[in-house]
């Protein structure tokens, strides 16, 4: 397995010497070089569409991904600083922690995310749950918004990547 993503890489960084010459390993995002990143599913951006599907309307993904970047070896995040939290999740104005609130406890009402008190009031604390898992749990119970062409094509994209969250 080790031996085939080295040869995958390889290729893939010949292609891109011999399209794009002029352009250094050090213009590139190269995770193994690179400080400040985080592991992401590769359905991730699937995975967003179908949390706003199901929000009904209140677009949670921008601020589940704020809290899938924070997250480090373990995914719980604290979320005592509202004010950064919201901005960095695209809410900005008067109404920008209100609506980033909002949009957390959607995400703890659909499963994404557990939420716990702290010393900051009542959204202390977020606990990342496996994202496969909650929209199978959505597509097992019915729940209005999850389309099956958007179910199915995470289907596939979790067989071509190799995740058997959905098994």
């Amino acid at each position: 397995m080790i031996k085939a993503a080295a040869r995958r890489r390889e290729r893939s960084n010949e292609v891109r010497r011999q399209i794009w010459p002029e352009v250094e390993d050090s213009d590139l995002w190269i995770k193994d070089q690179a400080k400040g990143y985080t592991n992401i599913p590769r359905a991730m951006p699937l995975m967003l569409d179908i949390m706003n599907e199901l929000s009904g309307g209140a677009p949670v993904s921008s601020a589940y991904l704020e809290l899938w970047c924070r997250a480090f070896e373990e995914p719980v995040v604290s979320l005592s600083n509202a004010r950064e939290l919201a901005f960095h999740s695209g809410f900005t104005g008067q109404r920008a922690e209100r609506t980033w609130r909002e949009r957390i406890k959607k995400l703890d009402e659909l499963g994404f995310i557990k939420i716990a008190p702290g010393p900051a009031g009542d959204l202390g604390y977020a606990l990342l749950m496996n994202p496969y898992k909650v929209i199978k749990n959505h597509k097992n119970a019915g729940t209005p918004g999850l389309l099956s062409s958007r179910y199915t094509s995470l289907i596939m994209r979790a067989q071509e990547t190799g995740a058997d969250d959905l098994s």
